[in-house]
């Protein structure tokens, strides 16, 4: 396998593993307004994540290449649907920011660790 496409699985997985663990833990410590940020928030942006995939993915096989601005517009409809999402969420608090903000960061910390976990593997490789 290569090494792309194990780090694509692994940030995909832990995106959701993320996602329940902090869900999970927001309701036994916190507030329902808080635990529903952070629910709101990483299904927001795993979403986000898992659309872009799938549109890069088939932005690049070969017999349907489809052009940068197709690519460009969905992403900025993404962008869009995204940020009315995270507005209305906050403007009608419905959830609290902070956690909402936790949330939105899920993809970020799963490729943080991905990135730790990859250099830790090269390190391994390299001592041996």
């Amino acid at each position: 396998m290569k090494i792309q496409e194990r780090l694509l699985k692994f940030v995909t997985r832990m995106n959701w593993i993320l996602l329940v663990l902090s869900g999970a833990a927001g309701f036994f410590w916190t507030s329902p307004a808080f635990a529903g940020g952070i629910i709101c928030g990483g299904l927001i942006v795993t979403v986000n994540f898992h659309l872009l995939y799938r549109t890069l993915k088939k932005a690049f096989v070969p017999n349907s290449l489809t052009s940068h601005h197709v690519i460009l517009a969905k992403y900025y409809v993404r962008f869009l649907v995204s940020g009315l999402l995270i507005f209305v969420l906050i403007f009608k608090h419905i959830v609290n920011p902070i956690g909402l903000f936790i949330g939105l960061s899920v993809v970020v910390v799963s490729i943080t660790l991905a990135t730790l976990l990859e250099f830790k593997n090269l390190l391994l490789k390299e001592a041996v």
